[in-house]
């Protein structure tokens, strides 16, 4: 498994069609949600990936974006996080998060940051130093709960 985390132009195309096919696969086939993933966001976001060559192919086991302050909140955030389905359960999830983490204090060391949880999620992120704020609300017919983590967590 090797780590990656790159900007938009500096992704390759073969890792850009591997991520966008990620994120299709668990947010669109598996969780049923029918919606444009790529949303104009990418561009701006870095890019935290997985690359797994372990089944004779490359693909993404795990992935996450990252966004400045301003895009989607006022605060930075992380969003479109997955774990692929044959991933699971063995602890990538968390490392994920904490990857991210670090990532995001380097490039936004003094922004709090937001989240659109799905609620499910909710202990993990809190674990992570995310409180919750607001109520649950529907996003494309999941439960999600927005989160904050503070600037001196």
């Amino acid at each position: 498994m090797e780590w990656f985390c790159k900007t938009f132009d500096a992704l390759t195309a073969w890792e850009l069609y591997a991520i966008l096919s990620a994120r299709s696969e668990v947010f669109v086939v598996e969780q049923r949600c029918v919606y444009l993933d790529p949303d104009g966001k990418d561009m701006q976001a870095h890019h935290l990936f997985a690359l797994d060559g372990a089944l004779g192919r490359q693909q993404v086991a795990a992935y996450m974006r990252l966004l400045p302050p301003g895009v989607s909140y006022e605060e930075a955030s992380l969003g479109r996080v997955l774990t692929g389905r044959e991933y699971r359960g063995q602890g990538l999830g968390q490392e994920l998060l904490n990857k991210g983490l670090v990532q995001a204090n380097m490039l936004w060391p003094d922004t709090a940051l937001r989240i659109g949880a799905q609620a499910y999620l909710q202990k993990l992120y809190a674990s992570a130093g995310f409180a919750t704020v607001g109520e649950p609300y529907d996003e494309d017919g999941i439960p999600h709960i927005e989160m904050v983590r503070s600037v001196h967590h």
